[in-house]
């Protein structure tokens, strides 16, 4: 029943939004819903490669408990049992072709930003908050997303953006968040981290952050309950 109040009744969570000096804020289902457009990207790379692998959206659901796009290839080619592992260089001639597919789905304009989001971002440079990314995604895949989304120049209003290469650690390490806070020269008490899934949801509180969720199609399920709050998008808190 407290999860449920939570959804349709977020207590606080716009002052939550509006008291903090920072948002920072993950990417992939939080910012806009990515993860069926990765999807489908992973299998055209392993359709390329010859590899004869198909990962379905139940499939993709499990693997995406392991973050990070090499790290789950190899997690599911463990899984397959196979006496010979992927090489690096297979894994990282596999991962460019995929990132290389999927910014070709993203130009087509297809993934917009979940609703609320624009919103959130303009009325938090309007009150002066600081905005931050930290995200297990890559660089280029960020780019490729928020370059469609807000325009080539989308950088400018972010001061930090730490991504999963940049760290030793991904996600659900708060690795991101740390490098984030460090940069950012702010405690975590006056930061909130938005995320969609439960291992954001332990990055960002292994750092100490207050965590804001945004339900997204693949994580939905997921156990929130030491979130501050759970929405079903970030509507209205702008």
């Amino acid at each position: 029943m407290q999860a449920e109040a939570a959804i349709l009744a977020p207590s606080g969570a716009a002052d939550l939004i509006r008291q903090a000096a920072a948002l920072i804020f993950d990417v992939d289902g939080t910012l806009a819903e990515t993860e069926e457009l990765h999807r489908q990207a992973f299998n055209h790379a392993f359709s390329r490669h010859g590899l004869g692998w198909e990962w379905d959206r139940a499939v993709y659901k499990d693997l995406l408990r392991v973050t990070g796009g090499k790290e789950r290839m190899r997690a599911y080619h463990a899984r397959l049992r196979i006496a010979a592992p992927l090489s690096d260089a297979d894994i990282a001639e596999l991962h460019r072709i995929k990132t290389a597919h999927y910014a070709g789905l993203i130009e087509t304009g297809c993934c917009r930003l979940r609703p609320g989001v624009a919103e959130l971002l303009a009325a938090a440079q309007v009150r002066g908050q600081r905005l931050a990314i930290a995200t297990t995604t890559s660089h280029g895949n960020i780019d490729a997303l928020l370059s469609q989304a807000l325009g080539t120049r989308w950088a400018a209003d972010f001061d930090v953006v730490v991504a999963g290469d940049d760290v030793q650690h991904k996600k659900p390490a708060p690795d991101v968040y740390l490098e984030v806070l460090a940069r950012l020269k702010l405690d975590a008490s006056d930061c909130v981290a938005i995320e969609d899934s439960a291992n954001g949801l332990i990055a960002a509180s292994r750092a100490n952050i207050p965590v804001l969720i945004t339900r997204s199609m693949f994580f939905r399920d997921d156990d929130f309950s030491d979130a501050q709050a759970v929405l079903d998008d970030l509507a209205g808190l702008g």
